[in-house]
């Protein structure tokens, strides 16, 4: 899918730099915004742009806006914390243990927190009929022993805990792989409610062009569909300059608020969601005699 919203981009003209690290990020009322990054090389670019559109984590974000944001602010913004996850993928004998997309595993003995069953996303992430690939989930903090641990004791890790909890058989395993994301999960602890707001206030106060996405550049735990859509209602809008849509209200439920009188008049009595919606085209009737 992001390979094909890539091929599309670039199609209407868009460039996207991949491997690129942004450093910081310069606010200026009347000249817009100009993005510092270093690029995979080391070399340093500059991009102007009237608008930023952020799914980067928000802790790091704020700390790097130019003027700096208030202490209090950035006080917030360091407060924020984060949970971390790897996976261990591992490819194996296709027994027909489960259908499922994945599972969760609540047995104390083990480390795994969720497999996942490729094969039943899609067959064609797992191509061989005889094979399937699961990714066993492991919940830590970056360098924790876990997350520190090597790429092959991992993959140990999670062929002993594949068996022991009776997914898989000595001697079935074929292949394997790990793979780590930094700030997978946003906490939620007692005073991340009250530190995005601090944050929020802000930054809409002294930066109307910066639009926050995504799970980690709103610090909310939204999943991948919703955390799409937040993207999406805010090109709309940035397109019809006006908030049409208020993207905190964006959840797993998928309502989707749009503000204003006008908005309200539009849905009110309908019993429809205002959600984006693909417009279907009345079938063509065959003509007469």
């Amino acid at each position: 899918m992001w390979e094909a919203c890539a091929e599309k981009m670039r199609a209407l003209g868009g460039k996207l730099e991949m491997g690129c690290r942004v450093t910081r990020c310069s606010y200026d009322e009347t000249a817009g915004w100009t993005v510092e990054c270093k690029d995979q090389q080391g070399e340093s670019q500059t991009i102007e742009a009237e608008h930023i559109i952020s799914s980067a984590p928000m802790r790091e974000l704020v700390c790097g806006l130019s003027p700096s944001v208030s202490e209090r602010t950035k006080y917030a913004a360091q407060s924020l914390k984060y949970r971390d996850f790897l996976t261990v993928m591992l490819i194996l004998k296709d027994r027909h243990m489960f259908d499922d997309n994945w599972i969760y595993i609540h047995d104390p003995s083990v480390k795994v927190g969720r497999v996942q069953n490729f094969r039943s996303w899609s067959p064609e992430m797992v191509p061989e009929p005889d094979k399937v690939c699961y990714g066993l989930e492991y919940f830590c903090f970056e360098h924790d022993g876990l997350w520190d641990s090597s790429d092959s004791n991992l993959i140990e890790l999670a062929k002993r805990e594949l068996v022991k909890i009776g997914l898989a058989r000595e001697g079935d395993f074929v292949d394997g792989c790990v793979v780590r994301q930094k700030k997978a999960y946003p906490v939620y602890d007692d005073d991340y409610a009250r530190h995005v707001a601090t944050i929020r206030e802000e930054l809409d106060h002294r930066y109307p062009n910066l639009h926050l996405v995504g799970r980690n550049g709103m610090h909310k735990y939204n999943n991948q569909d919703p955390a799409m859509m937040t993207a999406m209602l805010c090109v709309e809008n940035i397109l019809a300059d006006a908030k049409l849509y208020d993207l905190w209200q964006v959840n797993s439920d998928a309502e989707y608020h749009e503000s204003g009188p006008g908005a309200a008049e539009e849905t009110i009595g309908t019993g429809l969601r205002l959600v984006p919606t693909r417009v279907v085209a009345a079938p063509e009737l065959a003509p007469e005699g």
